[in-house]
C-alpha cells in the first residue's frame, strides 16, 4: 500500500512537469483514441455488408440465359438460351431435396394508370414463393398466391411508393389500375428496405403475364431458393448441379462461359465478409500499431524522466531510500497517468463513434461503426500494463545506480 507522501511526491512532480505530463498523457490518449476509431470504422465496414446481404433471402441462386460462344452437338455459337416454364418444372422435380421454392421473373416496364395519375414502373411476373427470396414485406393486404398463379388472375400487390403517387393519402387495397392496357386489382402494398427503387415495382402472377404476352411459356431469370440446412459447401455444389443440368438440357458445351450465368448469393456473401474480415484484421493491426506507438512513446518519456531525476534518486537512496521505494514511486507514476489518458482516449472515441452513426454509410459505405465495451477495455488496460512496463525498466536501472555516482550525474 503507498503511502500519502508518495502521492502527494507524485502529483507535485506532475505539477512541476506539466507539459511532460501533457504530452506523455497526450500520447496514451491518442493511442487509444485512434485504436478504437480505426477498429469500429472496421466493424461499421462489416455492418455495411451485413445491411446490404439482409435485404433479400442469402440461401438463393439467380439464373440467367446469355448466348452460346462454342458451337455444340451440332448446334452453332451465338445461340440465344431461353428460360421456359418447363425448366421450373425440371428444378422442382429433379432437386426436390435442396429446394425450397422455385420462381421465375419476367420484367416489363409499363404504364400505369389510376383515375387522373399515371406513371411508369416496373412490372415483375413472378411464383408467389418470390416473397421469401426478396424477403417482400406486406404492409397491407397480402402477396401473390397458388391460386393466383394457377387461376392466371389479374391482381397486383404494388410497392410503398406507387401507392403514395398514385393514390396519395387514399387506400390502394381493393381499386383497379391500368396496367400497361390491362386491368388490375390491387391485392397488397408492400415496403422493402433496398430503397426507392425497390418501393416502385408492381408484383403480378408470371402466368398472367405470359397469358397477356400472347400464352407464351418463356420467362426471364429463374430464382432458385434452397434449403439453408445445405450451408456454404452445399450450394457451392447445387450452384454446380444446376450449371451441367442446364447446360446438358440445353445443349450448352460444359466450357462456355457466356451462355448461362448464376449468380450465388451465398458464395457472394462469404465472399463479402472474408474481404471484410481480412480488412478488419488489417485495420486492427494497423490500430495495435498506434497502441505500440504510444507504448514507445512512453517508454522514451519515462527514460527522460528517470535520467532527469538521477541525482534526486541518488539523493533519496543516500537518505535510506531502498531500490524497491525508488522503483515503486516511478511505476505509480507511470501508471497513473497512462491508467488517466489511456481511459480518457477511450471514452472520447466510444463517443465519437456513437456521434457519427449513419453519417458516413452513403460516402464511405460505414453503417453504425462500434466497438465493444470489451475489446475497448482491453485494449486500454494492454496499453496501461506496458506502460507499467516501460516505466519499470528505466525505473530499476536507476535503483541499481550507487548514491555517489548519481550525485555526480549532470
Amino acid at each position: 500500500m503507498f503511502s500519502r507522501d508518495t502521492w502527494r511526491e507524485i502529483f507535485t512532480t506532475l505539477r512541476k512537469n506539466k507539459l511532460r505530463t501533457f504530452l506523455s498523457g497526450f500520447t496514451v490518449s491518442l493511442g487509444i483514441l485512434i485504436f478504437i476509431t480505426l477498429y469500429g470504422m472496421g466493424n461499421g465496414l462489416i455492418n455495411t455488408f451485413d445491411k446490404f446481404f439482409s435485404q433479400d433471402a442469402t440461401n438463393v441462386l439467380y439464373l440467367f440465359p446469355g448466348r452460346t460462344s462454342m458451337p455444340y452437338k451440332g448446334y452453332k455459337s451465338n445461340r440465344t438460351i431461353e428460360f421456359e416454364n418447363s425448366d421450373l418444372e425440371d428444378i422442382e422435380k429433379d432437386f426436390d431435396m435442396f429446394v425450397e421454392h422455385v420462381s421465375p421473373i419476367i420484367r416489363r416496364s409499363a404504364l400505369v394508370k389510376y383515375k387522373q395519375e399515371s406513371n411508369n414502373y416496373t412490372t415483375i411476373g413472378v411464383d408467389w414463393g418470390q416473397q421469401f427470396a426478396e424477403k417482400t414485406i406486406m404492409m397491407k393486404g397480402r402477396y401473390l398466391n397458388q391460386r393466383d398463379i394457377e387461376e392466371k388472375t389479374r391482381n397486383a400487390v404494388i410497392g410503398r411508393l406507387v401507392e403514395i403517387d398514385l393514390f396519395g393519402s387514399g387506400n390502394a387495397i381493393g381499386e383497379f389500375i391500368d396496367l400497361g392496357g390491362s386491368v388490375f386489382k390491387v391485392i397488397g402494398v408492400f415496403q422493402d428496405e433496398g430503397g426507392d427503387n425497390e418501393e416502385r415495382q408492381i408484383y403480378i402472377p408470371y402466368t398472367t403475364r405470359q397469358l397477356i404476352e400472347k400464352n407464351t411459356d418463356k420467362v426471364q431469370q429463374i430464382v432458385v431458393q434452397f434449403k439453408p440446412q445445405l450451408g456454404y459447401t452445399g450450394a457451392m455444389a447445387l450452384e454446380r448441379n444446376l450449371e451441367r443440368f442446364f447446360k446438358d438440357k440445353k445443349f450448352i458445351n460444359p466450357e462456355d462461359r457466356n451462355a448461362l450465368f448464376i449468380r450465388n448469393v451465398t458464395d457472394q456473401l462469404k465472399q463479402n465478409q472474408d474481404f471484410a474480415g481480412a480488412l478488419q484484421l488489417i485495420v486492427t493491426v494497423v490500430a495495435f500499431g498506434t497502441i505500440i506507438a504510444g507504448i514507445i512513446g512512453i517508454s522514451n518519456i519515462m527514460v527522460y524522466v528517470v535520467k532527469e531525476r538521477t541525482k534526486e534518486i541518488g539523493i533519496r537512496k543516500a537518505i535510506g531510500a531502498t531500490p524497491r521505494n525508488v522503483i515503486s514511486t516511478i511505476l505509480l507514476e507511470s501508471v497513473f497517468i497512462t491508467t488517466i489518458s489511456g481511459f480518457t482516449g477511450m471514452l472520447i472515441g466510444i463517443g465519437l463513434l456513437r456521434s457519427l452513426g449513419d453519417n458516413l454509410s452513403e460516402d464511405y459505405f460505414i453503417t453504425n461503426p462500434y466497438i465493444s465495451t470489451g475489446v475497448a477495455v482491453f485494449a486500454t488496460v494492454v496499453l496501461i500494463v506496458f506502460g507499467g512496463i516501460a516505466g519499470y525498466v528505466p525505473a530499476r536501472r536507476a535503483a541499481r545506480i550507487k548514491p555517489i555516482v548519481a550525485l555526480r550525474d549532470e
